[in-house]
């Protein structure tokens, strides 16, 4: 599983024009689900995302989580991280998984997300045409990825 993260003042998701997701300060969180991942994945990448130290501690250096901060996480979920653009003008997406599984792969991630983040999470809709509105601020932008696990 990927997330590009974000370091962001503030984030919202808009679905029809309506906000179906927000945060103040805090992460915004790309989530790509490719083939071969699993549930143990979903967990480790969201332990990484609300452990990963990206925001300032007392001296100015990125010491401190989001969770540790209690900040927002705004997850959404975005098929297209999982593009192999290694060669061409045009991206394939043969290693990103079937729609039912990254779904509920994502579901899982957000899951994990509510059970160990003491701040607000708030997601995008899998599927649908979204809007993402960011103020990224640093600009601080991090990508992690937890691959699949070996047969």
């Amino acid at each position: 599983m990927i997330a590009l993260i974000q370091r962001a003042a503030r984030g919202a998701v808009r679905v029809d024009g309506q906000v179906i997701g927000e945060i103040g300060a805090g992460l915004v969180c790309l989530v790509g689900v490719t083939d071969g991942d699993g549930p143990a994945q979903a967990r480790r990448l969201a332990e990484r995302v609300m452990n990963y130290r990206m925001f300032p501690d007392e001296n100015g250096r990125m010491n401190r989580s989001v969770g540790d901060i209690k900040a927002g996480i705004l997850a959404v979920p975005q098929f297209t991280l999982a593009a192999d653009t290694r060669r061409g003008n045009r991206p394939s997406f043969t290693p990103a998984a079937d729609p039912g599984q990254a779904s509920d792969l994502f579901d899982a991630f957000v899951a994990a997300l509510r059970e160990g983040h003491p701040g607000k999470v708030a997601t995008g809709r899998f599927g649908a045409d979204m809007q993402v509105e960011l103020v990224n601020d640093g600009p601080v932008t991090f990508w992690l990825e937890v691959p699949p696990a070996r047969p």
